[in-house]
């Protein structure tokens, strides 16, 4: 958890990381999955300096949502999410790009 985080954040990140335990997630995959879940939580309420664009802009929260957009769905990720990664990935024009054509221009 990051530093300065409230006592609500922090009975969030245990409940979430004990859950993904009990789920039979590694610990190290558990931490990983309460830290997203709460970081993102805290992105969409304003309680974090950063926020990533899908953060903000999704309407539904992490636990409506219950993995409707993970990786494997029907419809893969959200154009959000490919521009994240090609974000990262540095590609050019990506602002410009429809999600098929982020796809492509990852790779998938």
């Amino acid at each position: 958890m990051p530093a300065g985080s409230s006592s609500k954040r922090e009975r969030q990140y245990e409940h979430i990381r004990k859950s993904a335990q009990d789920r039979g997630e590694s610990a190290e995959r558990a931490k990983e999955i309460a830290a997203r879940t709460v970081n993102k939580e805290r992105a969409r309420s304003g309680e974090s300096q950063t926020a990533s664009r899908a953060s903000v802009r999704d309407p539904k929260s992490a636990y409506q949502r219950g993995g409707q957009r993970s990786h494997s769905g029907a419809e893969g990720p959200t154009k959000d999410q490919l521009y994240e990664e090609a974000k990262k990935r540095n590609i050019h024009g990506r602002s410009s790009m429809t999600k098929k054509q982020l796809e492509n221009a990852l790779g998938r």
